[in-house]
């Protein structure tokens, strides 16, 4: 079985949670992780199911406007935030739109604020609305992984994110 990850990360986060996933699924297949910034040169037909993340901003997926705004927030003297190589470059949502209509299995994930979905939004419930658009079949539902205030990722996340990599690899309809 193949599996595509693609995210997008700002500050390590969503790029921590997307190599603990790829963990968690390794056992199933051949895992691939890579930024959204190398995610044109894919041909995401290849595989046998993509699972696409990044991180909420403003309530759902980033802006250029967002990244923007993070790149700005880790530039701050007093910012103890590093920013990853790509932050500032096309995200989740510009290679979503770019992305010609294609069929497969799909699942999709974000970080967040450790508060109420209600609250801060979901940037994976767009996600995966825009994969069901272009013809994927979700094979879970969006999940969250939280972050505190301070933008590091809470306690068990990275655990949490394995087990889920964990779990899809046991549902996937090409592991059946």
């Amino acid at each position: 079985m193949r599996t595509l990850i693609i995210y997008e990360s700002m500050y390590g986060n969503t790029h921590a949670v997307a190599e603990a996933i790829a963990r968690g699924f390794a056992p199933a297949g051949d895992v691939t992780t890579i930024p959204v910034s190398q995610a044109p040169q894919q041909d995401v037909s290849s595989y046998d199911l993509l699972i696409v993340g990044g991180p909420t901003h403003v309530h759902g997926m980033s802006r250029e406007s967002t990244r923007r705004g993070a790149v700005e927030a880790a530039e701050k003297p007093d910012s103890n935030l590093t920013l990853e190589p790509d932050a500032a470059s096309a995200g989740i949502r510009e290679w979503l739109d770019g992305l010609t209509v294609d069929v497969g299995n799909a699942a999709a994930f974000d970080t967040r604020i450790d508060k109420p979905a209600l609250i801060t939004g979901r940037a994976s419930k767009g996600v995966s609305k825009k994969l069901r658009h272009l013809g994927f079949e979700l094979v879970a539902d969006p999940e969250s992984f939280l972050v505190d205030t301070k933008s590091h990722l809470v306690e068990g996340e990275e655990a949490r994110a394995q087990q889920w990599g964990q779990m899809l690899a046991k549902q996937s309809p090409a592991h059946t």
